[in-house]
């Protein structure tokens, strides 16, 4: 699926924007890296690879490491908003919104349905993936 939507674009004009969390942000990321892309990551909060899972910290940090830039909201607390806020970064940073999206709404604020509201209304062209069969 992802490896699908990369493949449509040249690698060295291709740019992958993440916030780099664990699942479909990362596999984002490490896929336009594994292609041969370049990726900018956007930081939530100052306390927001903490609020990671363990287990995802060393994925984060070696993307993080990767990054050619790295943005920042300026929030302290790994919260709801912050993560918003990262989220309207990253929309603003791209040129199209690849969405691994089921379609439904978000089990909280800042969650993907409200990013591709975000996206829609703010130009951003929306594009979603999501395998037949998935389910969340």
């Amino acid at each position: 699926m992802l490896n699908g939507a990369v493949g449509e674009f040249e690698a060295g004009e291709l740019v992958a924007v993440s916030c780099i969390a664990d699942g479909p942000d990362a596999w984002w990321a490490e896929t336009v890296l594994a292609y041969g892309g370049r990726l900018e990551a956007v930081v939530p909060s100052q306390g927001y690879r903490q609020n990671l899972p363990e287990s995802h910290w060393p994925v984060y940090d070696r993307l993080h490491n990767a990054a050619i830039e790295v943005h920042h909201t300026g929030m302290t607390a790994s919260d709801s908003t912050a993560h918003m806020t990262g989220s309207e970064i990253l929309v603003g940073l791209s040129d199209m919104l690849l969405a691994v999206w089921d379609g439904k709404p978000s089990w909280g604020y800042g969650g993907t349905a409200d990013v591709v509201a975000y996206a829609e209304r703010n130009g951003v062209p929306v594009r979603v993936l999501w395998p037949n069969g998935a389910s969340r």
